[in-house]
């Protein structure tokens, strides 16, 4: 007996094991479904992955290239806002799903799709990202997260049921031996979690990194760069020793993946907090997003106001936080963005530096813009600072102490 046609859905699709059983098993439920592949940076045959989908019944394939786009709207700004989560995870999955999300609502919107579906599981942040993106762009839509459905999920146990299934639906099986840990690659980053690596004291297998070499076997030369920005976004990437420059968004932020993956910088190993209200280990790689990072945060220092850059400083944590937590298109993070985005307007200069050795070294900088007085700091000048002025800071904060401790003796008197 046919199942009933039950309308159109628009499935993220990787390519991989279980998003084709996802295929298969929304066809089963009666859905036509579209597939779409994102190119994001990811190592992937996308030709074979075409014909994968088309073989499995999808009823169109959408594959585009969204590099660029990921890039210049979703990557340069987390540079801008010096976008860090818990203080060591540059966001490289969590800044990709709205990018993909986006895309996705579009070709649902373009194909009069009722629904959308995606592969993420029940236990972790993407199902969020890409949910909250599409209810945020179509509200209207409805969203099939086979994951989340009984029906599904206690059919699927584990990666050994997935394979029987495909086995029984002519679904072609991975031809590379499984790793034993999961793994989300794009242009930013590449992360692994799960399998081996969910013992928080069990150390990365030294064949897990695929984007960066081992500090201990990077070149024993560095390589020295500088990186010029306008407006808190780098425009331009010089390799000096070797004399050649990228300008282009998506070329200078390839070149700078080569550079620090070539030395191993930007491996973290983290444990952080999901916001579904539990704890993950992750382990990551983010070369040239670990680069602009630290040019950024020294061109930024040198050229914007103090008072400025603490406020600043406490908008870039939010906007990590919205950004982890799924809320890119929140009119809060917009608010953000906007925030950030009029704080770099005086963030311009060239910024040097050395990559070698998993570390990235500032070796000088220099801006039109700078707020750095040589004469006026210097030890060996007078220039225009009364040395008295400083009797004041110091008068002020005095008082300030005594107080405190005036207050903290009479509560604890009390």
């Amino acid at each position: 007996m046919e199942k009933m046609d039950k309308g159109t859905v628009v499935l993220a699709y990787s390519g991989g094991l279980d998003t084709s059983c996802i295929l298969v098993w929304l066809k089963e439920q009666g859905y036509d479904v579209i597939a779409f592949l994102a190119n994001i940076g990811q190592d992937e045959d996308f030709d074979s992955a075409r014909k994968k989908a088309e073989n499995l019944g999808a009823k169109k394939v959408f594959i585009e290239d969204l590099r660029s786009e990921f890039v210049e709207h979703f990557i340069l700004p987390a540079v801008q806002a010096n976008a860090v989560y818990e203080d060591r995870y540059l966001l490289g999955t969590a800044l990709a799903r709205p990018c993909i999300a986006r895309r996705l609502v579009q070709i649902a919107q373009k194909e009069q799709a009722e629904f959308i579906s995606h592969g993420a599981t029940g236990k972790g942040n993407d199902q969020i990202r890409f949910e909250l993106t599409s209810y945020a762009l179509y509200s209207d839509v409805k969203v099939i997260a086979p994951w989340r459905i009984p029906e599904f999920y206690n059919r699927f146990k584990g990666r050994k049921d997935l394979m029987e299934y495909a086995q029984k639906n002519d679904i072609p099986l991975p031809i590379t031996p499984k790793a034993p840990w999961s793994m989300d690659a794009n242009l930013m980053h590449i992360s692994y979690e799960s399998g081996v690596l969910e013992d928080p004291k069990c150390s990365a297998p030294t064949d897990l990194y695929l984007m960066t070499k081992n500090p201990d076997e990077a070149p024993n030369v560095p390589d020295v760069l500088e990186i010029e920005f306008k407006n808190g976004v780098p425009i331009k990437v010089t390799n000096v020793k070797a004399g050649s420059s990228k300008d282009k968004p998506l070329e200078m932020f390839m070149y700078l993946n080569e550079i620090g993956g070539k030395h191993g910088v930007g491996r973290i190993d983290i444990v952080e907090n999901r916001f579904i209200g539990m704890k993950s280990r992750g382990i990551y790689e983010t070369p040239g997003g670990t680069i602009l990072l630290q040019a950024h945060l020294d061109i930024e220092t040198f050229t914007m106001d103090k008072e400025v850059r603490r406020i600043k400083q406490g908008l870039g944590i939010k906007f990590s936080e919205l950004v982890y937590n799924g809320f890119w298109y929140s009119p809060e993070c917009d608010f953000l963005l906007h925030c950030i985005n009029k704080s770099q307007e005086n963030v311009e200069g060239k910024v040097q530096l050395s990559v070698y050795k998993g570390q990235v070294y500032i070796l000088g900088r220099e801006s039109p813009k700078s707020l750095y007085n040589e004469d006026l700091v210097s030890m060996d000048k007078q220039g225009d600072y009364d040395p008295c002025d400083a009797s004041g800071f110091i008068r002020v904060n005095a008082v300030r102490y005594v107080r405190i401790k005036s207050r903290v003796k009479l509560e604890a008197q009390g």
